[in-house]
């Protein structure tokens, strides 16, 4: 029985998981979540009624939430590409740079994005000047971090590029990564990667719903 993963491409949070199902070429059907489509939307709401994506389901088994879903993955459909080292000291700082990349890039990004989609240019425009000031401190560090490695833990591509992808992706949308070298180009190997850049293509589409408005690039 094939997985079947309820979300939508556009979706940051589910390109993540995407990421990781592209990088080992797991089988699933993609379950969008979009206007006009009633029966999946049912299905999505009767299995997790949070109304939350990305969702897995695997069987009778149900996954939710975007690093979880990675590492059920690298468990129970393991490939080549594995997303978490066996060694647990290595693993926790694996998690925590996907920790990092969710709560310090990708969620920060989301906070003006989601005052433009549902409030007037005042609130907005206060979202984006407290999101542009935290986006810095994030760079700024980030940037420390990456010097001399070509993935977020060095050699080997991990959950943490997984959630890296997304977040740089959009935040530099938000916020132009300008200044700092090593997270730049970063984001650039993280565009070269076939997993990331099959998501980005199949959510091109759906740029122009971005509400502060995607840039001509990427």
């Amino acid at each position: 029985m094939p997985l079947n993963f309820y979300g939508h491409p556009f979706s940051s949070y589910c390109q993540k998981a995407l990421i990781a199902l592209y990088e080992n070429d797991i089988s699933f059907e993609f379950r969008v979540i979009e206007p006009g489509a009633d029966e999946i939307v049912a299905q999505w709401a009767g299995l997790w009624p949070l109304k939350r994506f990305p969702l897995l389901v695997d069987g009778d088994r149900m996954v939710a939430e975007s690093s979880i879903i990675i590492e059920y993955l690298d468990l129970h459909h393991r490939g080549a590409v594995r997303m978490l080292p066996d060694d647990p000291a290595e693993a926790l700082d694996v998690r925590f740079m996907d920790r990092f990349f969710d709560h310090y890039v990708m969620n920060v990004m989301q906070v003006p994005v989601a005052e433009a989609l549902r409030t007037g240019d005042a609130r907005k425009d206060i979202a984006l000047a407290e999101a542009k000031a935290a986006l810095e401190t994030a760079y700024a560090w980030l940037d420390r971090r990456l010097a001399g490695k070509t993935w977020a833990m060095g050699d080997t591509f991990t959950l943490a590029d997984c959630a890296a992808a997304p977040s740089l992706f959009y935040a530099d949308w938000v916020h132009e990564i300008d200044g700092y070298p090593n997270l730049r180009s970063y984001r650039s190997r993280l565009l070269t990667r076939p997993s990331f850049r099959r998501a980005v293509e199949e959510a091109r589409p759906f740029r122009p719903y971005f509400p502060l408005g995607a840039p001509d690039r990427d």
